[in-house]
């Protein structure tokens, strides 16, 4: 296959959490016809489709094989301005969804932490946002797509046509094939800011109870966790609730265009972090600060959709902070009848531990649809774990408590769940996995994840 190849590079590959590191074959194609080139010319090595490499563990990398970097497949195809439809090419990002639409009256319905991920990739993982408890997640509002399957084939599928590909892509990791194009839904929007109120929590109870008495009249809704705090300070977290803000509100009337948001300025990390830095002193102090620094229980303010929604994008290279080793990022999900004694478990070991948590975030999922989607109803709790001695086996305790309290793992922050764990996590994997054999019978499509797992 090489000859097939214009240009193969060769090194060092990881996700956003730096973990695990594989030395990897990739190749950055400059249009689809180079894409189908690879694709039939595989001869029997395995490929997987990478986006902006912004999935946490191994998801979007191949050690055993080629990673194919669809960044320069980003094109826009069409968009009607009386419905919000929108056809682009795989490789675009939020990012540039935004920076063309926003102006423009229109805003991406689901999108989570970063807005840089393509629309590729957020099919793949079946990425979710603040607003799932109301709105689903991501696939909720894609119509269809074309995915190219290992015999080459382009195929369209939707809800309605060839169905079964469809639900297998949406949430597949990326291994029933390559999506090509994406048709998906816009929503309309009046300004670019976010009427936000913040509510601070006493601990786990009280903020479970402020999820079930505001969360219905606000579209968005998440909670900063200490997941350090002990006794019956456990599990203190602020709410942060939020609204889009009108263009008649009163503290945007001024402005000549509440659609235009100013662009700001990112801050670098330009060094690893040293391993000493992140201790259970430094977390811990840093989080009674975070949490003691709203003054009062219940604050309202304007927030842009940046600071709202991408906090994290206007500081490059955050993940440095966690040091050479890197970090895992743990997103566990629970139905709503085990949430509480679940949350209070992991948040009793993380405490006791100090396996602290910077970014610690609890969210409420409602309903969703998808084979291997990650989200249901319940509760989701996510930390990020700097990799040091004994954290691995920590994770191994977490998956038990996991599985014990029915609950799931986000495959696309994964980089340790066991093979049968996943098959206990994920009860729709076998009908997945009949249409995987369906279209890929060889398991050209494949990852680290997948080997790890034993999809593949």
């Amino acid at each position: 296959m090489q000859n097939q190849w214009s240009a193969v590079h060769t090194g060092p590959l990881s996700g956003w959490g730096r973990y695990p590191v594989v030395n990897a074959k990739s190749v950055r194609p400059e249009n689809w016809s180079s894409v189908d080139n690879y694709v039939n010319n595989a001869n029997g090595d395995a490929l997987i489709a990478r986006g902006k490499g912004r999935s946490y563990g191994d998801a979007a990398i191949n050690d055993n094989g080629y990673t194919i970097l669809l960044e320069r497949c980003n094109r826009f195809v069409s968009f009607n301005d009386k419905t919000g439809d929108l056809c682009l090419e795989s490789g675009v990002t939020l990012d540039e969804i935004i920076n063309i639409f926003a102006p423009r009256g229109w805003f991406p319905a689901v999108v989570p932490g970063t807005k840089l991920v393509t629309a590729g990739g957020a099919i793949a993982a079946d990425i979710h946002g603040k607003n799932h408890h109301r709105d689903g997640s991501f696939c909720n509002f894609v119509k269809g797509f074309t995915v190219i399957v290992a015999s080459g084939e382009k195929i369209s599928c939707s809800r309605e046509q060839n169905s079964d590909l469809f639900w297998a892509t949406v949430g597949g990791m990326g291994l029933t094939g390559i999506i090509a194009d994406v048709q998906m839904t816009l929503k309309p929007i009046e300004s670019v800011y976010i009427d936000k109120t913040e509510i601070k929590a006493k601990n786990l109870d009280h903020v479970m109870s402020l999820f079930d008495e505001h969360e219905n009249n606000y579209q968005y809704s998440v909670a900063w966790i200490d997941c350090l705090a002990r006794g019956k300070d456990l599990g203190r977290s602020i709410l942060m609730l939020g609204n889009p803000v009108s263009k008649t509100d009163e503290r945007i009337r001024h402005l000549n265009n509440p659609l235009s948001q100013a662009e700001k300025k990112q801050v670098k990390v330009p060094l690893d972090s040293p391993a000493w830095l992140l201790n259970p002193f430094t977390m811990g102090t840093f989080n009674s600060l975070f949490y003691a620094k709203q003054m009062s229980e219940h604050h309202q303010s304007l927030a842009d959709f940046e600071s709202y929604f991408f906090p994290l994008d206007a500081i490059g290279s955050w993940n440095r902070l966690y040091g050479k080793r890197g970090f895992i990022q743990h997103q566990t999900v629970f139905p709503p009848d085990t949430s509480a004694e679940a949350l209070r478990t992991l948040l009793t070991m993380c405490s006791e531990r100090g396996w602290g948590s910077f970014l610690a975030v609890l969210k409420r999922f409602g309903p969703q649809d998808g084979w291997l989607s990650f989200p249901k109803p319940g509760y989701t709790l996510t930390l990020d774990i700097a990799v040091k001695d004994g954290l691995f086996e920590f994770l191994n305790e977490l998956e038990s408590v996991v599985l014990n309290y029915s609950g799931r793992i986000y495959l696309a922050k994964d980089a340790t769940l066991s093979p049968a764990a996943f098959r206990q996590m994920y009860p729709r994997f076998e009908e997945w996995q009949k249409v995987k054999a369906k279209y890929d019978p060889k398991n050209t499509f494949s990852s680290h994840l997948s080997q790890r797992l034993q999809i593949t």
